[in-house]
């Protein structure tokens, strides 16, 4: 039997790592994807298990050989999702999630339309927003630039199969569960 295909999105500062970190802690059986990049690797991380790390030529040839099921550019660096990674997963009939930004997910779905998508939704933007400016991380126009990037993500994030608002993680992780048990496909009623 075949794996699934999840997608799950969400904009910055929703706290959908937290949500999936606990959510793979509870279900190791299910695999988050491994994407490619031609970023550097950070201190601990390891190609194969955080990202392929690849170098640009390698990864504009696999771009243009059709090889990445989405794929964009972010600070200078290129990250994708390569098929052949997520179909020999999805044929070994492990269930997989891609956690993409909301225009990969369109791009993905497109491709794999049986794919299930979730997105991440924030209680409101008044809570993303005390959220951004509570991890002291980044300044007053790079935080305006992440809440009206939000506002799109969440306009898309209504066409996704299903939504979760993350206001109370353990609530957001039943309901994440709930999606997984049932069995969904993209007929499933909702």
């Amino acid at each position: 039997m075949k794996g699934r295909l999840f997608i799950i999105a969400g904009c910055s500062g929703v706290g959908k790592g937290t949500l999936l970190k606990l959510f793979l802690e509870k279900n190791p059986e299910i695999k988050l994807s491994i994407s490619a990049t031609t970023r550097k690797p950070r201190n601990g991380e390891k190609d194969g298990v955080n990202y392929f790390f690849i170098s640009k030529e390698e990864f504009i040839n696999s771009a243009e050989n059709n090889e990445f099921l989405e794929w964009a550019e972010f600070s200078g660096n290129y990250y994708g999702t390569k098929k052949s990674f997520v179909e020999k997963t999805l044929n070994k009939g492990i269930d997989l999630i891609l956690e993409i930004e909301v225009k990969g997910a369109a791009q993905v779905k497109e491709k794999l339309p049986d794919a299930i998508t979730i997105f991440i939704m924030p209680p409101s933007v008044e809570t993303l927003e005390k959220r951004l400016r509570g991890r002291h991380t980044e300044d007053e126009q790079t935080i305006q630039k992440r809440l009206n990037e939000a506002k799109r993500e969440i306009e898309a994030g209504k066409k996704f199969d299903y939504q979760i608002v993350n206001d109370n993680l353990e609530e957001a992780l039943n309901n994440l569960q709930k999606i997984f048990d049932a069995g969904v496909n993209k007929n499933a009623e909702r």
